[in-house]
């Protein structure tokens, strides 16, 4: 990738980081607009895809405040499908419907108790 396109990407990341550290979804409006306005005549193809979805992206606002860094990105979401393919890997195939739920179950167990294990050394 060229330091020109590079710097493209940079900035164009930048830009739409503003739209999701506003406060709430009204704020998170100018950042949009902005955005498209400025991008639109250089990446019309990446202007068209952001703001086709734009109002389910910012869906995240519904959440209080302090929940927002976790629901807006599919991260976790991501983590949970990586760790269950790791463990269907092993096991190779699974006999039925209710054995392949059983594990996904257990890996989200697993990482809830994970998290809650991180809150209550937080809190000690």
């Amino acid at each position: 990738m060229t330091d020109a396109k590079q710097q493209r990407r940079f900035e164009i990341t930048s830009d739409a980081d503003d739209i999701f550290e506003a406060t709430d979804v009204n704020q998170a409006q100018k950042p949009l607009q902005d955005f498209a306005q400025k991008w639109q005549l250089l990446e019309p193809d990446a202007v068209r895809t952001f703001l086709k979805d734009s109002e389910l992206t910012l869906t995240f606002y519904q959440f209080p405040h302090d929940l927002h860094c976790h629901v807006r990105t599919t991260n976790h979401l991501e983590r949970w499908f990586r760790e269950f393919r790791a463990k269907s890997d092993e096991i190779g195939a699974f006999p039925n419907e209710t054995s392949c739920l059983t594990v996904f179950c257990m890996v989200l167990e697993r990482d809830h108790a994970k998290h809650n294990r991180k809150a209550s050394a937080n809190n000690s």
